[in-house]
């Protein structure tokens, strides 16, 4: 009779059973090769410190986008951010962001366009060019 344990993670590549439906996945795929060893040992020295696994140093190094006022500002921030890098928290800080710069941009485009058509019929005409001969 042989009781020798198994290891809890078989070696990388091997596998203790043939059947598709018994198979254990390797240790190395999935979730833990997404991470590198930097992240799990961020993530390790979050939990010991019994803090929280997200990255929120960034929100003291400048402003928030939640916190930044519509403008050329937010609008480079924006764009040059990449979404594949943020967490669901901060995806859901940056579509908030995207929709206030959007109505600050309609806003702007309103009262163009209201100032536009406030110019009396036969009046000056639209500053930027001179009035079509007819």
């Amino acid at each position: 009779m042989n009781n020798t344990p198994e290891p809890v993670f078989p070696a990388s590549g091997t596998r203790r059973s043939t059947t598709p439906e018994q198979r254990v996945p390797d240790a190395g795929s999935g979730v833990l090769k997404a991470m590198s060893p930097g992240v799990v040992d961020f993530l390790f020295r979050q939990l010991v410190a019994g803090e929280a696994a997200e990255d929120v140093q960034w929100q003291r190094e400048g402003t928030v986008l939640s916190a930044q006022a519509p403008g050329a500002e937010l609008a480079r921030r924006l764009a040059e951010t990449d979404l594949d890098s943020l967490t669901p928290t901060e995806l859901f800080h940056y579509v908030r962001a995207a929709q206030r710069l959007a109505a600050w941009a309609e806003s702007l485009r309103e009262s163009a366009v209201g100032r536009y058509c406030a110019t009396p019929p036969g009046g000056d005409a639209p500053p930027g060019g001179d009035a079509p001969a007819v």
